[in-house]
């Protein structure tokens, strides 16, 4: 089969959507399937295209069997809204080219966001008569309106219309999420158009390790450290304020240390925020490569994820089967009734605390502290739900089955994936 993946986001890029694609993509060249990517210039989360793809309109690579068509994009290093429309615009007028290049695709996955990525590809779509599948990872216009980054109304109203486009031209969207399913239901899309295949994590490259001979902690002199960790994007969703605040609730404790990884830039703001509350407790460090990320977590104690008391409850974040399957256990700051929390409570691989409250946060990190034998059992029963759930493979079977089938039949999706026990899993098909 051929298979094109239309996404903004790909190797190299370390976190996000990138490493997830990239993922799909060469698992699927691994089962015998053509895969062509059509995708920018790197540029996340720094901002910057990457060295070696400056200053090109058009690149081809190839790379562990997947073909990966690249474009020009238009960047800013501190994008206002008129910026990103602009980031978003340039791929699709760069990409489409692009997407010529390669002969008809049986089928054509595209991620969002962006929202604009889908009129190349929907329009590759009707020129090759063949299906477009949304995989949807965050809803747009409306998570950007609840958290305050949105507030124009032309532009909500817009969005609002395209967002309506890009589900009424798929055939099928892959949501990874039920809390995604039914705001779409909510929205009109009709329930036979919707498909839930949660991200993965490759369960074999993430997986418990030893604390013991961490070259990761000694090269940051975190020998004998209890170690609660934050890794991934530093956005408006998050407020990372949070966990300097829990961190200085701790600060009598010498040996808990709190680590927060991310993009340079934004670790700028944290550190002038642990200065002005003392948080002499807070290692902040840029964004770590890769292929150190098994080691970084098998590094920790503790792995946060963290959100907004307003943040709406079909966020999802890709952190969480990570930390699962690194055999740690999570503490979730996040709303009661969200997605986010539904996952971590089902794992049974954590602990959900009321977010933006650095008390509730400190609280749960101590009780881990203070009683290992708790750590251990909540580590252990989420890395076995990552390897029941979360695992690569099974999102590749799941992904195969669902191409295979709009190919041969072109018809709904109904009851195409096997139903899963939703009192012991977040995937539901």
């Amino acid at each position: 089969m051929h298979i094109l993946i239309y996404s903004y986001n790909y190797h190299p890029e370390p976190i996000g959507i990138a490493p997830l694609m990239t993922e799909l993509a060469e698992g699927l060249v691994k089962r015998g399937h053509k895969v062509r990517v059509i995708t920018g210039m790197p540029n996340y989360p720094q901002r910057e295209i990457y060295d070696g793809y400056q200053n090109k309109w058009y690149l081809t690579e190839q790379k562990n069997g997947v073909t990966i068509e690249r474009s020009y994009v238009r960047i800013k290093s501190k994008p206002k809204l008129v910026d990103r429309l602009l980031l978003e615009l340039s791929f699709v007028f760069t990409s489409l080219p692009q997407a010529f290049k390669g002969g008809r695709p049986d089928v054509i996955i595209l991620t969002v966001p962006p929202l604009l990525g889908t009129l190349p590809a929907t329009t590759l779509g009707w020129l090759y008569n063949c299906p477009v599948v949304l995989n949807v990872q965050d809803i747009l216009p409306e998570a950007a309106v609840r958290i305050g980054l949105l507030k124009n109304k032309l532009m909500i109203r817009t969005l609002a219309a395209l967002e309506k486009f890009a589900y009424r031209t798929a055939h099928t969207i892959s949501v990874i999420a039920d809390g995604f399913r039914e705001n779409l239901v909510n929205k009109g899309v009709p329930v036979n158009k919707i498909v839930c295949i949660p991200n993965w994590v490759n369960v074999n490259f993430i997986r418990p390790l030893p604390k013991q001979s961490n070259s990761w902690i000694s090269n940051h002199q975190l020998n004998g450290k209890f170690v609660v960790l934050y890794s991934g994007n530093i956005a408006l969703t998050q407020g990372l304020e949070t966990v300097i605040e829990a961190a200085v609730c701790l600060r009598h404790i010498k040996d808990i240390v709190f680590v927060i990884v991310g993009e340079s830039t934004a670790l700028q703001r944290l550190q002038e925020y642990c200065q002005s509350n003392g948080a002499d407790n807070v290692l902040l460090l840029p964004l770590q490569p890769r292929e150190k990320l098994p080691e970084m977590l098998a590094a920790s104690d503790v792995g946060l994820i963290v959100q907004k008391h307003n943040v709406i409850s079909f966020n999802m974040p890709s952190k969480i089967p990570l930390l699962l399957a690194s055999g740690r256990p999570i503490v979730g700051s996040v709303p009661a009734t969200g997605t986010a929390a539904k996952a971590i409570e089902l794992s049974g691989g954590g602990i959900v605390v009321e977010p933006e409250s650095p008390q509730s946060m400190a609280t749960a990190v101590h009780d881990l502290y203070a009683n290992p034998a708790l750590g251990r059992k909540l580590g252990n029963t989420g890395r076995q739900f990552a390897e029941e759930n979360y695992s690569l493979e099974q999102a590749l079977d799941r992904y195969e089955w669902l191409f295979s089938h709009i190919v041969t039949n072109r018809k709904s999706t109904v009851g195409i994936l096997p139903k899963f026990d939703s009192k012991k899993s977040v995937v539901d098909g």
